[in-house]
């Protein structure tokens, strides 16, 4: 249900330039409750680059390309999410399905060191253990986690000074 007016500048984040903040209007909500409204926020340097692409270059040859939403179809002015999840699917591993974009995004950024607080905001959760759950760490990334907790344990142990 994006538009392309949902994205907005970022006073913090400059460089993004329009592309700074994202205004999800029609998030998921508890039962009975209108939709969660929250902003996302850009913060990988290539996102405006890639969105500034699709609406320039690769959305104005679709059929209903003056549709306001940001993915228009070919057969109607928005996609659906039902689409969606069969396009994704095509040729790749029948495993994945359209919301494994938004379990990788959780993953990538947990492991590029965001602080878990500014994760689950970004996603629209309510508690951290439901954004626990989508996090799928690689297992490199939980080598270098823990070699850094026993690499400063070590250098705690050793410091001149410390009392047993």
């Amino acid at each position: 249900m994006l538009d392309l007016t949902d994205f907005g500048r970022n006073p913090e984040g400059r460089e993004f330039g329009e592309y700074g903040t994202l205004l999800v209007r029609y998030g998921k909500a508890k039962k009975g409750s209108p939709p969660k409204r929250r902003s996302v926020l850009t913060v990988w340097h290539w996102t405006p680059g890639t969105i500034e692409e699709w609406i320039s270059q690769v959305r104005p040859g679709m059929r209903h390309s003056r549709s306001r939403a940001l993915w228009p179809s070919e057969r109607g002015p928005r996609i659906g999410v039902q689409r969606l999840d069969s396009r994704f699917a095509v040729g790749l591993d029948a495993a994945l399905e359209f919301h494994s974009l938004r379990r990788s995004y959780i993953t990538h950024l947990i492991e590029d060191g965001h602080d878990p607080l500014f994760v689950q905001q970004q996603v629209g959760h309510d508690h951290a253990s439901t954004t626990a759950i989508y996090t799928c760490v690689s297992s490199d990334f939980r080598t270098r986690s823990l070699r850094r907790v026993l690499d400063a344990t070590i250098e705690a142990a050793l410091r001149p000074g410390r009392t047993s």
